[in-house]
């Protein structure tokens, strides 16, 4: 007997409402709508209470599945960054227990997921060593006391500070510096120093350290299998490089880079560039590769470059300082005019008033050059910037960030100390410009498939509405979003991906809840269609 096929998906539509209402919790597995329910259908004019399934239009009783206009979610970039280098952040010392850096380290998370930030930016590889278990490189002289000695008892300090990130809905970005070899308060060079083991590309700084050559193909080789291992065995959200490429001429007291080897080869081979261009061009080559090689790996792990703000003096005009183009050999105007990174957080380390760095001044010169529109999130100084009220500046130069950037804002703090150490920080952040928890930006370059839409279970429990919700692709989900409409009113929550269930009042604060909706958002940022249901 044939039946036609409208009205078989409408009885089945009757059946899975009707199944849903009799679910306690998570005890039953349902079937997840099809991944095609909500596109749009040509020619046909759907209700508002209706629900799309193989692409037919199939009204709902009430009380049940239903479409609606749901509000936009919140969305800013609020990251921070701690640093390991010279145990300025974490560990606090070199000589902490096992379970003291593990405390150090959840307190600064609990800290961050309680104000509302979003993102941790972690230095996993201060100087050509490792905050993880590596093969390539040895553990780090700042988490132990001594270079290549492994945590005791044994623990894989990134793995953990991935695992609790994530429990608190955190990103976290791997930080590693691509050129230190060995930094001055990591103790001296021992046998299994990277300064010792790669001591044929690696030169020594007049003022102690020890920097890899960026223009030996080694170098780029070697780092290139640091980061490609991160990103192979972890389960990361993206990679972060800081300002440091050719070192700052400081650092080798003003005289010039020792590349002479190098340089005469490239010489001798026949290289036309000059020595500036050349080194520009060292950089260049190995930032376009690492972006390149991270997405081969995994296309949603993203790129993250935090160079010097200033790309040369006169740009804009009237801005005066040091030139990462002629210093560091950084041209980081082009990475961003190439597309060879995901987001780009300048270091714009000066108050809005400064006469010659200027923030916003900068700010906007630095969009206009962001070409292929990537993340744009400025870095802030909120450990020492030179104001007499850092929490009102910072605060003021997160709402110049917003109005320049619009819905792409974003920001990442230098550094969590500046979190902590003035008393009225937080407060001032967290009663004013982070007083709402926010997703991070979309980044739509970066292709992803499509979440499935979760199914939502709505039960009636008295003085609440006993809620649940679930998805078949769950690995692919990050986040949850919970909508509530209150006498007609929508609010949102954003929620960790373990919190499956919640029991929603039905009466709160004079108002009755009418409505309830779901949506799953994944590792990029981008949301699942919804389903909400209305409650009785």
């Amino acid at each position: 007997m044939k039946i036609n096929k409208l009205k078989l998906v409408f009885l089945f539509g009757i059946f899975t409402s009707f199944t849903s209402c009799s679910v306690q919790n998570n005890s039953v597995k349902a079937t997840v709508p099809n991944k095609n329910a909500t596109k749009p259908v040509k020619n046909i004019s759907i209700p508002k209470d209706s629900v799309v399934i193989n692409n037919k239009p199939v009204t709902t009783p009430p009380g049940e599945v239903f479409r609606t206009n749901l509000p936009e979610i919140k969305r800013e970039f609020r990251g921070a960054w701690i640093a390991s280098v010279a145990n300025i952040n974490w560990p606090s010392r070199n000589n902490l227990t096992v379970d003291q850096q593990k405390t150090e380290a959840i307190n600064m998370l609990d800290m961050l997921k309680d104000n509302n930030f979003n993102a941790v930016i972690f230095q996993v590889r201060p100087s050509a060593d490792a905050l993880y278990t590596s093969n390539i490189e040895p553990w780090s002289y700042f988490l132990t006391g001594q270079t290549g000695a492994a945590p005791y008892p044994n623990y894989d300090p990134l793995q953990f500070w991935i695992d609790e990130a994530h429990k608190r809905g955190l990103e976290l970005h791997v930080w590693l510096n691509p050129y230190r070899a060995h930094h001055t308060n990591g103790g001296s060079p021992n046998s299994l120093s990277m300064a010792n083991k790669l001591s044929d590309i690696v030169v020594r700084l007049k003022n102690g350290m020890y920097w890899f050559d960026p223009a030996d193909p080694k170098t780029q080789g070697h780092v290139s299998n640091v980061v490609k291992d991160i990103v192979k065995r972890y389960d990361i959200d993206a990679v972060h490089f800081d300002d440091y490429f050719y070192p700052y001429a400081t650092y080798n007291k003003g005289a010039d880079f020792p590349d002479n080897a190098t340089w005469s080869a490239y010489v001798n081979s026949g290289g036309t560039l000059s020595r500036g261009d050349w080194r520009r061009d060292n950089v260049n080559k190995f930032v376009e590769r690492i972006y390149k090689e991270i997405h081969a790996e995994k296309n949603y792990v993203r790129f993250g470059i935090s160079p010097f703000g200033i790309w040369k003096p006169g740009y804009p005009e009237g801005v005066v300082g040091s030139s990462q183009y002629d210093e560091l050999y950084a041209d980081a105007k082009l990475w961003l005019n190439k597309g060879w990174v995901d987001y780009f957080s300048p270091q714009l380390y000066w108050p809005i008033e400064s006469k010659g760095q200027p923030f916003e001044a900068l700010l906007n010169w630095w969009k206009a050059e962001n070409t292929l529109n990537r993340h744009l999130w400025p870095g802030l100084n909120t450990v020492e910037i030179k104001t007499s009220d850092r929490p009102t500046e910072i605060k003021n130069q997160i709402e110049i960030s917003r109005q320049v950037l619009g819905k792409d804002a974003g920001e990442i703090h230098w550094s969590i100390a500046g979190l902590t150490k003035n008393a009225n920080m937080l407060p001032t952040l967290k009663s004013g410009p982070y007083k709402e928890k926010a997703l991070v930006p979309k980044t739509p370059w970066l292709k992803a498939v499509p979440l499935q839409t979760p199914t939502l279970f709505v039960n009636d429990n008295g003085s609440f509405a006993q809620t649940s919700w679930s998805t078949k692709n769950i690995a692919d989900v990050f986040q949850w979003v919970l909508f509530t409409q209150y006498n007609g009113v929508w609010e949102t929550e954003i929620l960790t991906l373990d919190q499956l269930s919640k029991d929603i009042p039905k009466y709160k604060d004079g108002k009755t809840l009418n409505a309830i909706a779901i949506k799953a958002i994944d590792r990029l940022g981008n949301e699942s269609d919804y389903m909400a249901k209305k409650v009785k």
